[in-house]
């Protein structure tokens, strides 16, 4: 299998997750101007898992270092298929809410608030699991993300009260904390799985190729029924376009899962090398580089009062002052 044996190309995989992490909602924001959000999320999804198929039996599968994806998986105890397989499941909850969030309240509120609390949670189940670092640091960053989130929910009801509207929908800041709450359990889930020298992998564990590719399994069969979940108490649309799907919509979908899919294969590879603090400080950077996009691209706040963009600007502040904390924690 292929393996990074050297940091620069490992920080640049790190790089790349945060990018393609940050990036993904914006085909959902394209696909869901004319559709519902189930018609976007299901092709997100056999993107994922796509793209994890053909990772593992290319990357995952070549070469003469650490085991190829099949004999790995032949050689695999059951808790360690289960706990990738688990992650997926999680994952793909936590998602769906985190997708329905900004589909309620937009990219720039629904990221910080869902991937924020994620990162909180994260950093609690992570030191439980393994406690390693400086407490107070890890704690002064969690605090900063926590205020972060809470400047983003301040933003939001700025804009709202400026709008004057009636109808104004603030379920999607709950739902977005919804998701980062349980979002924040995934990535453990699956590394708990995945050995610690990738050269020479532990017997009964799996490689990063082997774990994406359970987790991807994971998060394709619980689709559906996480998607009736969803439909049931009404968190996203579910009527279907009276036109049918068209090409370019599936195409977007599918194009987003991609690129979710490659950043998550980039972080299980480069993360080994690159370092737990570096990799993790970089793949969260990935809430910046979405809520600029949400600000830029899709012009979510324009218009708004003076007051929602300073709360903005301090959400973007304190955020990334909690992910410097947490990486000089985790050094």
């Amino acid at each position: 299998m292929f393996v990074v044996d050297q940091s620069a190309f490992a920080i640049i995989l790190c790089l790349l997750t945060m990018l393609f992490w940050g990036s993904w909602t914006n085909g959902q924001k394209m696909v869901t101007q004319s559709a519902p959000l189930p018609v976007f999320y299901r092709d997100y999804v056999y993107g994922i898992v796509g793209t994890a198929v053909l990772v593992a039996f290319t990357l995952g599968s070549l070469g003469d270092k650490g085991r190829s994806v099949w004999a790995d998986l032949q050689q695999a105890e059951a808790v360690s298929l289960a706990l990738a397989f688990a992650g997926g499941v999680v994952f793909n909850l936590g998602n769906w809410l985190l997708a329905s969030g900004i589909n309620r309240s937009g990219i720039a509120i629904a990221m910080p608030i869902g991937t924020g609390l994620s990162l909180a949670v994260g950093l609690v189940v992570n030191y439980i699991a393994e406690p390693t670092g400086s407490l107070p640091l890890l704690i002064a960053g969690g605090v900063s993300v926590l205020v972060a989130i809470a400047f983003s929910a301040l933003a939001y009801l700025a804009k709202e009260e400026s709008e004057s509207s009636d109808d104004s929908d603030k379920t999607g800041i709950w739902i977005a904390l919804a998701g980062g709450l349980v979002a924040g359990f995934f990535f453990r889930t699956v590394s708990a799985s995945i050995a610690a020298d990738l050269n020479k992998p532990e017997p009964g564990m799996l490689t990063p190729y082997s774990a994406l590719l359970l987790f991807s399994i994971g998060i394709g069969l619980s689709n559906p029924l996480i998607e009736r979940l969803v439909k049931r108490f009404k968190l996203a649309g579910d009527e279907e376009p009276a036109n049918g799907v068209t090409l370019r919509q599936r195409g977007i979908g599918l194009a987003s899962g991609f690129i979710w899919s490659l950043g998550m294969a980039a972080l299980l590879v480069g993360s080994p090398e690159a370092g737990d603090a570096v990799s993790y400080g970089l793949s969260q950077g990935a809430t910046i580089v979405s809520v600029l996009w949400g600000l830029f691209l899709w012009k979510e706040f324009e218009g708004a009062p003076a007051k929602a963009n300073r709360y903005l600007w301090l959400m973007g502040a304190t955020y990334v002052a909690g992910l410097i904390l947490i990486i000089l924690a985790r050094s």
